[in-house]
């Protein structure tokens, strides 16, 4: 119990003092999936996609109607 309590106080510690990244070791998976993220919702949508929404947008408003 105490090699425990001494790991969260060395860690608050670390935090405090600004060392060190609270990620540690996964900061870099966090940044490289953040990059694809926001790759991924800068690209436009295909033509063929926005058709096919729009047709099923289409689809489910008849159906609302009958």
């Amino acid at each position: 119990m105490k090699d425990q309590n001494r790991s969260s106080a060395a860690a608050a510690g670390r935090r405090q003092a600004g060392e060190g990244d609270p990620l540690g070791a996964n900061s870099e998976i966090g940044r490289k999936l953040k990059q694809y993220y926001n790759d991924l919702v800068s690209d436009e949508v295909p033509d063929r996609f926005s058709d096919l929404l729009s047709q099923l947008e289409q689809a489910e408003s008849a159906l609302k109607k009958d």
